[in-house]
């Protein structure tokens, strides 16, 4: 109940209601206080809080337009040097407090950066505001992760704008280089997961797709990676110390989040509940606009940050209780502190729980609160909207719009599911069935429990609709279960995303086969073969193309003959009308040869260590994992090392010199990989400080891997290691970059590498290693008996047992898992192939005019694999929705 005595409301907790979902526990809370008062600016406005506005008092809308004002908005801010330079000194001056004297590179990027935002922000506005006018359908793409790398260069060349600015900025003092260095990577993802989000919403913003990433703003990232004595070391990534510019405080946009508390039936409707708790959060929004190239439009990522709407217990404060006067705020603060907290505590898993509701609570409030601006009923939410789950993160937001549907909005159950399931779509990312998300539902139970409810409901429908199909097919009922039995009963995500979507799809199509013949088969007999569908991958050709090469990109529009091909990939198909062109085969290969001597000075600044550029550069940068094979990788390096070690120093010296080079993070919690990173330093250390090898062979692990890295690291690369498991890697996006920028995979016949392959021609590509239909077979064989190891590997392991790298106990466990664990990953099986596709490798490197052309072929033939050709598909076969382009004539 609420009392009101004309001051302030107070809220009295009702701990009188007795829970209706079992399982249900109250936490501590304090007792009830003062509802804070928000800071109001003028005696009006207190009076009208006084008069009974309270705390949530709208500011006053202008009682009139102002016709100059409109017309400002709509003019584009001129692009000449002049406007440029007083920009940027306006926002030294004013908005910095700096002078000619106590300016530096920092104060002249954060300058120049908002004066590149003011002219973004006219963009995004005119965007936004032509969408609402034209009530246009939506599609708002749910990540927890968006890995958008440096904003500031995407920026100046979305905008075509970069040159001017290199000029002003060099009339005072400065190298555009050295400003752009000056950023700092959003630390708002890990791996390809969040990188493929970010790809897309630029893809969105490029193609003029109206749509809204929506994400968590990581006050700490998940880490940033340093070495320690070949260990990685975990550090906060403390990338928000400093002022960002690309994104906008949006405290207006809060949306509050429960948590805990107890259930009341609605006395009149069974199924509707009034969910009662005393931990309530907001969950606050901050906008980062996302520039489009070729266009006017702008896109938008909407992020949240969570606080205590209690913010500071100032009773306690004033009793001496200083830590519990301020804790409500650290328990809120921890929600999105970080991106994936270590799950190996009870503690852990539940923080990740409720960092997952916080997300997509506030986003679905968020979408529902914009669509209700369009005065339509609720059930016309999927014709203005759809919904993207971008993996399982996000799966809780199919019950929690059925509990707004429903609880809030009054619709019957039948109306709430139909309008979530046409609203609602979802992208499956592994074929790892111990990957699948999966919460207790005990720990559900007492955090979430509305949802919990809601959940059994949608099981208990969907399973009755089963058995009305199925009768007598208990089997088939427990596999498809949304509840997975056992000693604790577990909600399996997957499936809860796959029952409320009306699409789900794979990202290659080796991916999407795998799983409707494994994760999903009975769901595809269930539901219909129709709905599961494959969306290939894509990679943005802005970022990984037209930003971060730019002499290729160069070569490229002087042959197109302009930068179209930029927006249309399919253009570079004129590119092998110049494979017998002498001065673009010279001009080709000088651009790589740059962009390695570009990596290995950043490898020296780095590392400390010097690489030749005249070297093979053998790279695999990818999250560290077992499946992804760095293992392997690192014991074909030892073994080469060997045999480097057994030849006579006249024949060494005739061995092509390669670098091998590995960057990528391994989960806090995940102790095999970070054995994994230590092997690789440790046989670094030694094989690098080996005289007698020189520079025949280097071995690198460049720290905290990022997108700023990626975009020194794929340019350079002349061969590129994906050599995942076969049937275990979903599609990857990484082995696209690097065929883009005109390096040649090395891999498996797995994931993406497979439409790769068929794109430029299997010629283009050295595969290697069992297929994915023989891998259940070799893991029974090696399950029961333990072969042994081929010479090459037996030679690389026996170096590492002889102490040659440390320690041999230290890596001991790694060997285990190889030839006492049962080799889930096949290394026995797949390393012979793997050798001898190096040595492929090698022989044709040797042969450069051949080299050439493969390079220059594999970049021709890659127009499938840009973003904009998934988000297209994704848009007319899942989304239903039509590029909207603002155009000039709206500004």
């Amino acid at each position: 109940m609420d009392r009101d005595n004309g001051y302030f409301s107070s809220r009295i907790p009702l701990n009188t209601a007795k829970a209706t979902t079992p399982g249900v526990h109250e936490p501590d809370v304090p007792a009830g206080q003062p509802t804070p008062l928000k800071r109001v600016v003028s005696g009006a406005a207190l009076k009208e809080l006084l008069a009974g506005g309270g705390p949530g008092y709208q500011a006053k809308s202008p009682s009139c337009e102002d016709n100059e004002f409109r017309a400002y908005s709509h003019s584009e801010i001129a692009r000449d040097a002049a406007t440029i330079k007083n920009s940027v000194v306006m926002h030294l001056t004013a908005t910095f407090l700096r002078t000619p004297d106590s300016m530096d590179s920092g104060h002249a990027y954060l300058a120049s950066a908002f004066s590149v935002r003011d002219r973004l922000l006219q963009r995004w506005n005119l965007t936004n505001e032509y969408h609402s006018k034209m009530g246009v359908k939506s599609i708002n793409y749910m990540s927890l992760e968006f890995l958008v790398g440096r904003t500031f260069d995407n920026a100046l060349l979305a905008l075509q704008l970069r040159d001017e600015y290199a000029g002003v900025l060099g009339d005072v003092g400065f190298r555009l280089e050295d400003i752009i260095d000056e950023e700092r990577d959003a630390a708002l993802g890990n791996g390809g997961l969040g990188r493929l989000a970010a790809c897309y919403v630029d893809s969105m913003a490029c193609s003029n797709y109206p749509g809204w990433g929506y994400g968590l703003r990581y006050r700490y990232g998940m880490f940033q990676q340093q070495i320690i004595n070949g260990y990685q070391v975990e550090a906060p990534d403390c990338w928000l110390d400093s002022p960002n510019p690309w994104e906008f405080p949006r405290a207006d946009v809060t949306y509050p989040i429960k948590f805990y508390g107890h259930l009341v039936r609605d006395p009149e409707v069974s199924y509707r509940y009034k969910w009662e708790s005393n931990v309530v959060y907001d969950a606050m929004a901050f906008d980062m606009p996302v520039p489009g190239y070729g266009t006017e439009n702008v896109g938008n990522i909407r992020l949240w940050s969570c606080k205590t709407n209690g913010l500071f217990d100032l009773n306690k404060f004033n009793a001496g209780d200083y830590q519990g006067a301020t804790g409500g705020q650290v328990a809120a603060q921890i929600l999105t502190d970080v991106l994936y907290p270590n799950d190996n505590t009870n503690e852990g898993k539940e923080l990740r729980l409720r960092q997952e509701y916080l997300f997509c609570s506030a986003t679905l409030q968020d979408i529902i609160a914009r669509f209700k601006k369009t005065g339509k009923p609720m059930t016309q939410l999927p014709g203005l909207a759809a919904i993207q789950l971008n993996d399982t993160h996000p799966a809780l937001g199919i019950p929690e719009l059925m509990r707004i549907l429903i609880d809030e909005e009054g619709l019957t159950w039948d109306e709430a599911w139909d309008t979530t399931t046409k609203t609602f779509a979802f992208t499956n990312h592994t074929v790892l069935p111990e990957a699948m998300e999966k919460w207790p539902v005990p720990m559900m139970d007492k955090i979430l429990p509305r949802h919990m409810g809601i959940i059994y409901d949608i099981n208990l429908f969907f399973l009755q609709g089963v058995e009305e199909r199925f009768p007598n097919d208990r089997e088939l009922l427990r596999d498809i279960s949304i509840i997975e039995e056992g000693n604790t009963q577990q909600v399996r995500m997957a499936y809860l995303a796959c029952v409320g979507s009306h699409k789900v799809n794979g990202v290659a199509a080796i991916h999407s086969d795998i799983i409707k013949q494994s994760i999903f088969k009975d769901f595809v007999r269930v539901q219909g073969a129709d709905k599961f569908t494959n969306k290939t991958n894509g990679v943005s050709p802005r970022r990984w193309m037209n930003e971060c090469n730019p002499d290729m990109s160069r070569l490229i529009t002087e042959v197109v003959g302009d930068r179209s091909w930029i927006n249309d990939l399919t253009k570079l198909k004129v590119l092998e009308g110049k494979i017998d062109d002498k001065g673009f085969r010279k001009g080709w290969w000088e651009a790589k040869q740059k962009n390695k001597a570009r990596l290995a000075e950043y490898i020296l600044t780095t590392t400390g260590i010097k690489v030749s550029s005249d070297a093979l550069f053998d790279v695999q940068v990818k999250r560290i994992h077992e499946y992804k094979r760095q293992l392997m990788n690192i014991l074909g390096v030892i073994y080469r090392y060997h045999c480097l070690k057994q030849m006579p120093a006249e024949e060494r010296a005739k061995e092509l010199h390669r670098v091998v080079i590995f960057a990528g993070k391994a989960a806090a919690g995940y102790w095999v990989a970070k054995q994994v990173i230590k092997l690789i330093n440790s046989v670094a250390e030694v094989v690098n400080s080996d005289e007698e090898i020189g520079d025949v062979l280097k071995v690198v692990f460049i720290p905290d891997y990022s997108v700023t890295a990626a975009e020194y690291i794929i340019p350079a690369s002349d061969i590129s290691q994906h050599i995942s498991t076969a049937g275990t890697e979903a599609s990857g996006t990484s082995n696209m970059k690097f065929v883009l920028n005109g390096g040649i995979i090395l891999g498996t016949v797995d994931g993406a590498n497979i439409e790769i392959g068929e794109e430029v021609g299997e010629e283009q590509i050295f595969f290697f290693g069992c297929l994915a239909h023989e891998v259940d077979d070799f893991r029974h064989y090696l399950r029961f008996h333990q072969p042994k190891p081929d010479e090459a590997l037996q030679a690389a392991l026996d170096m590492i047992q002889s102490n040659t790298f440390g320690d041999a106990h230290i890596f001991q466990p790694l060997i285990d898992s190889i030839l006492r664990g049962g080799d889930v990953y096949l290394l026995t099986v797949d390393f012979p192939s793997y050798i001898e596709a190096h040595k492929a490798v090698e022989a044709a490197y040797r042969q450069h005019d051949d080299w050439v052309t493969k390079s220059i072929l594999s970049v021709s033939r890659m127009a499938k694999f840009s973003s904009d050709r998934a988000v297209q598909e994704y848009a007319e076969e899942i989304w239903n929705i039509e590029p909207a382009p603002v155009g000039k004539s709206t500004i």
